[in-house]
């Protein structure tokens, strides 16, 4: 499977710094599966409030950058070239683990149902090899 870095990232998706929440993608069967990656480093401008002398990623955009994750597994697909993917929905969040500093946040994402205009992803957030979330969201395609 095709390896994707960053500029081949911002080609599919609209996002950009400071959220733009993954930097390379490992795997990818567009509309099926994603395996991809976040380099989580003390210069991430969020470390410099939450919180200050114990920097934590926040749970939301650890499901946030899942959720681009899946967004690009199914913006990969031609006919969905040059939309937009939106978060709709979170359900089953739940979080095992504390994301900080130095360490490496692995997504793998399942697409569970698409449609032309919506569908439903899984994802399981790994940091450093241990599970750090897990969560189903929703989406819908404009």
């Amino acid at each position: 499977m095709e390896q994707y870095d960053i500029k081949k990232i911002m080609e599919v998706l609209p996002h950009r710094q400071p959220f733009l929440l993954i930097d390379r993608v490992l795997e990818n069967e567009p509309g099926v599966r994603a395996v991809v990656e976040k380099y989580v480093t003390m210069n991430e401008p969020f470390f410099a409030g939450h919180f200050p002398g114990e920097p934590v990623m926040p749970g939301v955009l650890i499901l946030e950058a899942m959720a681009q994750a899946g967004g690009f597994c199914i913006l990969t697909m031609p006919e969905n070239k040059g939309r937009l993917a939106f978060l709709g929905g979170v359900d089953k969040a739940k979080f095992r683990r504390m994301v900080t500093p130095g360490g490496v946040l692995r997504f793998e994402v399942d697409i569970l149902k698409l449609k032309s205009v919506a569908g439903i992803g899984s994802g399981t957030a790994y940091f450093n090899g241990e599970k750090a979330c897990e969560a189903e969201f929703t989406f819908i395609l404009k």
